[in-house]
């Protein structure tokens, strides 16, 4: 199906802005903790649902398992962790910005990783995109309808769960590179292999809680995870790697970096925020940069 994966990328980047918008608003119920580990199992459950019922290709090569597995363990454990600290820190939208440079991370690891030589232009769209980064976490004004201040901790957060997922693209990109994989398939070992790692250590530090009895007295936090699991880890990821397989890395993550750009009338929709146009103009560079460095 010819642009497969550019069609694929534009809607990751509506699903990841959707998603962000119900794992935001369940952090706040639930905690960071619990809500990534039960929408992890959640969308297991789903996958499973759906892979092994109408009996899905999924033969693996050991290797395609061990890069999808990192992959899951950087992007899944380590990066949405931190993504979902910071949006408790400082909200979906800022929290969404500063993951917009995931790409630009994932350039600097190709370099040294897959050898991929940074020309001048690269190194002109990462100037830019942290510039317009920078344009909207320095803005320390607060509309009255917002609920987060400015948090150097937040913005350190957000950061760290963009390194997490500039990590896990560059290994999801070497297990493709092996061989076709259905992106369901590769989904679910990518949500299996961060679940081995992380539900043991949050079982162990008393950070998860029983979710029968935490979603029992919190149905609205149910709803939040449920609609966040399918959106997010479900479509959002296998959109996400389908996009990646189909199209240049490049182009795929240019895509699915729009997502500050179209969270801005959500945020303005449903929370009624009062949007700068130093806001906007921060998102509409931070794209523009990142489309410089992987366009060139």
């Amino acid at each position: 199906m010819p642009l497969l994966g550019e069609l694929s990328a534009l809607l990751t980047a509506f699903l990841w802005s959707v998603t962000s918008m119900l794992f935001a608003a369940a952090t706040i119920r639930i905690g960071s903790v619990q809500l990534n580990v039960s929408r992890q199992l959640i969308a297991i459950i789903i996958l499973s649902m759906l892979i092994f019922p109408f009996q899905i290709e999924y033969s693996l090569s050991g290797s395609q398992i061990f890069y999808l597995a990192i992959s899951g363990l950087f992007g899944l454990a380590f990066g949405d962790s931190f993504l979902f600290k910071a949006y408790q820190q400082i909200g979906a939208r800022v929290s969404m910005l500063i993951m917009s440079s995931a790409p630009i991370i994932s350039a600097i690891l190709a370099y040294f990783i897959l050898n991929e030589i940074i020309y001048i232009w690269g190194i002109v769209g990462m100037l830019i995109t942290i510039g317009g980064i920078a344009l909207v976490v320095l803005e320390r004004k607060e509309s009255n309808s917002s609920t987060k201040k400015f948090n150097y901790l937040g913005i350190f957060f957000g950061f760290l769960g963009a390194a997490g997922q500039g990590v896990a693209l560059i290994f999801a990109k070497l297990a493709f590179n092996e061989g076709s994989i259905n992106g369901l398939v590769a989904t679910i070992v990518r949500l299996i292999s961060s679940i081995i790692i992380l539900l043991p250590i949050t079982l162990l530090f008393g950070k998860f809680k029983n979710p029968v009895k935490v979603f029992k007295s919190d149905t609205k936090a149910l709803s939040l995870t449920i609609g966040g699991s399918i959106a997010g880890p479900v479509l959002g990821i296998t959109f996400s790697l389908i996009a990646i397989a189909n199209a240049k890395v490049g182009i795929a993550a240019t895509i699915m970096g729009t997502v500050p750009v179209i969270m801005l009338p959500l945020v303005k929709y449903f929370y009624k925020e009062e949007l700068s146009w130093r806001a906007i103009l921060g998102a509409l560079i931070t794209v523009a940069g990142v489309a410089i460095l992987f366009l060139r």
